[in-house]
């Protein structure tokens, strides 16, 4: 039995048009995929630069109650400049970097407040104690949802059928915001 002409035509057309729909599929799927990505590192920066300005607050509580911890309060200012600089690149092993240095300048500041009762008692440093320790936790959550984001874009990158469009999208596997070695220990403190 023969194949009439227009049969044959119109499931051409359908195979067409098929194959097209699975184009933009894909193409939009790892496209949406990257942009979520950026999305979740743009919060990172966000929460970094929060936490960044309010460094300044808590440098200058901290100086009119102990002027002699110099190295403490520059430590945290060259800090807090670094992760603005981060804050600025798309390099996420810089900005986890910068974090971490100015998360560890953070906590010898700490430190130096606990030598201070009259310090600890004062409810702008205790306002600003609070505020910190909220964004650490949006840090946190920031993080986690850059991770989440990176991990279903590189599971399309690296999986068939999706891999095939990375060319044609020009989106790519991405780097997870991992803590820099040496985070899993605690900084030392010394006076």
């Amino acid at each position: 039995m023969a194949v009439s002409f227009p049969f044959a035509m119109f499931a051409m057309l359908v195979l067409l048009v098929l194959v097209g729909t699975f184009f933009v599929v894909g193409f939009n799927k790892l496209r949406r995929a990257d942009i979520a990505a950026q999305e979740a590192l743009g919060g990172i920066d966000v929460q970094l630069t929060r936490r960044a300005d309010l460094v300044p607050n808590l440098v200058e509580t901290v100086k009119g109650y102990a002027a002699h911890e110099k190295g403490v309060l520059e430590e945290v200012t060259r800090a807090r400049g670094q992760v603005q600089a981060a804050a600025g690149g798309d390099d996420v092993p810089a900005k986890a970097a910068a974090d971490a240095a100015l998360q560890q300048a953070l906590v010898r500041l700490n430190a130096v407040a606990e030598a201070y009762p009259d310090l600890k008692a004062n409810t702008n440093f205790l306002d600003l104690q609070r505020q910190l320790a909220d964004i650490e936790n949006q840090i946190a959550f920031a993080r986690q949802y850059y991770n989440d984001a990176v991990r279903t874009l590189n599971n399309l990158t690296e999986t068939i059928p999706w891999m095939v469009f990375t060319g044609v999208t020009g989106v790519s596997k991405r780097e997870f915001y991992d803590a820099p070695d040496g985070q899993e220990a605690a900084p030392q403190v010394q006076f």
